[in-house]
């Protein structure tokens, strides 16, 4: 896959733009990747084992496996006060980098064209969904803060299809205000740091509370188990009203075969293959059911700008 970035409309408009490439600032290697002896330990078992010829939601499994029994740890991603940077911390995940490591990963080792790979390499897979049109330019804005954005710009850059109302069963989400990140902003090292960010996060959760954005109830959601793959990307959608989802996963199915949901919990405080997803869902009354994302293989990926644009417009409109 070329090396080639997106510059986004839509729900990018907020982002301040760079005159250019070179004012990017960038954030040494030591501060934006934990965990080097990891990385390579789990390249070297992908490369014996051959893990780049399985599926990619396969692939996924694999390298979600490698990271079963991590620590759970919130907030890796505030590395800095002011410049904004792809990062990984392979030492401590939450529900969020769980996912998107495993999906990097996979996606990583997916170019057929490659056979020896670096820690850049998993952070280029990372800045391009974790960011905004796929693209950091050192600004905390680029950044996808909530899951159902997450779920458009991949889906309009062919790294994953929102195949949730392909399910059965599915429901839009309404009168959903999404205020978690201008309410709880001193929870947030770059927001306390740059208050003046406040506005245009503001500005940018308005645009995500307008998405049409559907979900499985749980009570629907036992009768779909069946029809999910190992490596779907299982947003929890929320009954609170600060965003569409609450929590993150991915869809496993363990040999007894059940589908489970593998997820990095606050409450377990680790990478854990936990219940089946609808037994999970039933467990906790503020979950209200789950949105389903099925990862694409590297092939699928959008780089042609005008495809990208065109896309977002048709998932947004």
């Amino acid at each position: 896959m070329k090396r080639r970035h997106f510059i986004g409309i839509g729900l990018s408009a907020a982002i301040p733009t760079l005159s250019s490439a070179g004012e990017i600032p960038r954030l040494p290697l030591s501060t934006t990747f934990k965990g080097q002896d990891k990385f390579q330990d789990m390249v070297r078992r992908a490369a014996r084992e051959s893990w780049r010829e399985l599926p990619i939601g396969e692939r996924m499994i694999k390298f979600a496996r490698e990271m079963r029994g991590t620590p759970y740890k919130s907030y890796t991603l505030e590395i800095d006060d002011r410049i904004e940077a792809p990062s990984v911390n392979l030492y401590g995940l939450d529900c969020w980098t769980f996912f998107e490591i495993s999906l990097g990963l996979a996606r990583m080792i997916g170019q057929t064209d490659r056979t020896e790979f670096t820690p850049r390499d998993l952070l280029y897979q990372i800045e391009f969904t974790r960011y905004r049109a796929g693209c950091c330019r050192g600004h905390y804005l680029d950044r996808i803060h909530y899951l159902a954005e997450w779920y458009v710009e991949n889906d309009a850059r062919g790294t994953c299809d929102n195949i949730t109302r392909n399910l059965g069963g599915a429901e839009r989400i309404h009168d959903r205000q999404c205020q978690e990140m201008t309410k709880l902003w001193k929870s947030y090292r770059y927001l306390r740091s740059n208050p003046s960010l406040l506005e245009p996060m503001g500005d940018l959760e308005r645009k995500i509370s307008a998405l049409k954005v559907y979900y499985i109830p749980k009570s629907r959601v036992a009768r779909i188990e069946p029809k999910l793959r190992n490596g779907d990307i299982l947003g929890i959608a929320t009954n609170h009203t600060g965003g569409f989802c609450s929590h993150v996963g991915l869809a496993v199915r363990t040999g007894d075969g059940v589908m489970r949901f593998m997820h990095a919990s606050s409450n377990y405080k680790r990478v854990v293959i936990d219940k089946s997803v609808s037994g999970y869902l039933n467990e906790f009354s503020s979950h209200a059911g789950v949105i389903v994302g099925r990862p694409l293989e590297v092939s699928k990926t959008v780089m042609e700008r005008h495809v990208y644009l065109d896309n977002l417009r048709k998932l947004t409109a």
